[in-house]
């Protein structure tokens, strides 16, 4: 069925910090509860171990903690899927990420569909091939969407509006897959205009620690841009790293796995 449609209850909780980031006042204009993103030059997204995951070798839906730059919690994010699918279809699985905040609203939502195939570096530009996510900010209301682009063998994805005009180009290194006990730099994604001339921020991957990263697939990962940037904007690079999450480590990690 229609996972977007279902319930799903959210149980928002500080990260591991403990402590919650002010909501700014007095801004205005903007979708609802992305008050937050105004004071925004960088988010951390830490996936939680999952310990039923890492006992059985299970699927779990995946959840997250969503951190400002000196570890406070601005958001929460929580998966929604169904368990055959996350067995079967692994990453390239049909969700909805729902982005909670401290008062554990539903200020934006992340859905992929399920589409046979989809995930092909070589095809995905202008076809069905390429791992594409919807954005919406509040539920109901589409900011944009992020695609994968056809490459040899780069990362490539797009960032484009509601009305599917391309914004931002965001491209991955070659060796993207390329971290363990000996290699433990970021993996970064820089995030550029059309041109792709001017960088505007960087997407990245951390490392995570060698057992965390050997035995999990719980990642860490970041984004940062200009302060001033528009907050939609903001929101749409956010969304853009969980494709980034399932379409490259997600799918690392459970070849690891298998």
């Amino acid at each position: 069925g229609d996972i977007s449609a279902m319930a799903l209850p959210i149980q928002a909780q500080p990260g591991q910090g403990g402590q919650w980031m002010q909501s700014p006042q007095g801004i205005t204009g903007i979708p609802p509860g992305l008050e937050y993103m105004s004071a925004l030059d960088q988010i951390i997204v830490k996936q939680k171990i999952e310990i039923l995951e890492l006992l059985t070798g299970c699927e779990m839906r995946n959840k997250y903690d969503v951190l400002n730059s000196v570890g406070q919690q601005c958001y929460y994010a929580e998966e929604e899927s169904e368990f055959c699918n996350r067995i079967c279809c692994g990453p390239m699985r049909e969700y909805v990420m729902h982005i909670t905040d401290n008062s554990q609203q539903e200020v934006m939502r992340i859905s992929h569909d399920f589409v046979c195939c989809v995930g092909c570096c070589w095809c995905a530009t202008d076809s069905s091939c390429g791992y594409e996510v919807k954005i919406e900010a509040p539920v109901g209301n589409i900011i944009g969407y992020a695609k994968q682009q056809s490459s040899k063998w780069k990362p490539h994805i797009r960032v484009f509006d509601a009305n599917r005009q391309p914004m931002y180009v965001v491209r991955g290194p070659c060796c993207w897959g390329c971290q363990n006990c000996f290699c433990t730099d970021d993996i970064d994604f820089p995030i550029t205009d059309l041109t792709e001339q001017n960088v505007l921020g960087r997407m990245f991957k951390r490392w995570a620690g060698c057992g965390r990263e050997m035995f999990t697939d719980a990642d860490t990962f970041g984004v940062t841009f200009p302060a001033d940037m528009a907050i939609t904007s903001k929101a749409l690079l956010f969304g853009t790293l969980f494709l980034v999450d399932f379409l490259y480590y997600e799918q690392q990690k459970n070849n690891n796995n298998n």
